[in-house]
């Protein structure tokens, strides 16, 4: 696997927190495969790929496979996966921030550990579980991918804190930070986006109860790790793809839920 692509054009495809839920993941995933042009369509994956839900191990493979046969594939660093890779001495994090106890006792990594057939907290042999693939990625997650209407970023940015600013540390991934807040603040997440922001900024994070898309700000954890059905927004048609039982393209009403298919018109 060759470094993640962090600047994308064209058409994308945006899955929301994947948190192991495999099964969630390859309906939205065959989904978007039958859609005309998807050969030519970026999916990003907003992050949080690992913990809570079932299968950990199954969501990583699912997409170290999709980089092989659809190379425009590239994710976003999650709180989850920041903290997962801290703990398992995959990034350079300082001693303070202390990943190896905060993960395993606050981010409901017991199941992460159960994928891999691992007792929860035996981080040496969690490690030692992961093939190069796994480690590759969660080594490489970059905290956020551009593209020249859209801003992917997991949490969202500070309001009150200047775009150019933030997105300089967002290139430069500042592993010091105890909590980078673009990755972990809940706040975020109901925050409008900078007053100089030039792009709209679509994120994750914080379960909402369905596909929120203003003209500056797309919400798409639609599930949280705690099942419901696993949202994806294309881009820039604003369309909805989910593991629900409609299988086609849908708009979202201003309220969030979901309208009309558009499959017809595909």
């Amino acid at each position: 696997m060759s470094q993640l692509t962090t600047r994308i054009d064209g058409p994308v495809a945006v899955i929301g927190d994947v948190h192991g839920q495999v099964d969630q993941l390859l309906v939205v995933l065959d989904r978007l495969e039958r859609l005309p042009g998807f050969e030519n369509r970026w999916i990003v994956f907003i992050g949080d790929l690992v913990d809570r839900g079932p299968d950990s191990k199954g969501a990583l493979d699912v997409v170290c496979d999709l980089f092989l046969r659809h190379p425009k594939t590239t994710v976003i660093c999650g709180n989850h996966e920041l903290a997962m890779a801290g703990a398992l001495g995959l990034l350079p994090t300082p001693e303070y921030a202390n990943w190896e106890e905060r993960w395993v006792r606050d981010y409901l990594s017991e199941t992460t550990f159960t994928s891999f057939g691992v007792e929860h907290g035996d981080l040496a042999g969690l490690k030692a579980s992961l093939n190069e693939r796994h480690i590759e990625l969660l080594s490489d997650l970059p905290w956020c991918v551009e593209h020249p209407q859209n801003l992917f970023v997991h949490a969202g940015l500070d309001p009150n804190t200047p775009f150019e600013m933030q997105i300089r540390i967002l290139r430069e991934r500042d592993f010091t930070l105890n909590r980078p807040p673009w990755l972990c603040s809940k706040t975020f997440v109901s925050s409008p986006s900078p007053r100089d922001c030039p792009v709209t900024v679509v994120s994750g994070h914080v379960q909402v109860p369905s596909v929120k898309i203003e003209p500056k700000r797309i919400l798409c954890d639609t599930t949280g790790g705690n099942g419901g059905e696993l949202s994806c927004v294309l881009l820039p048609e604003r369309l909805v793809v989910n593991s629900g039982s409609n299988p086609d393209p849908q708009t979202v009403e201003a309220d969030g839920s979901a309208g009309k298919s558009w499959w017809k018109f595909w």
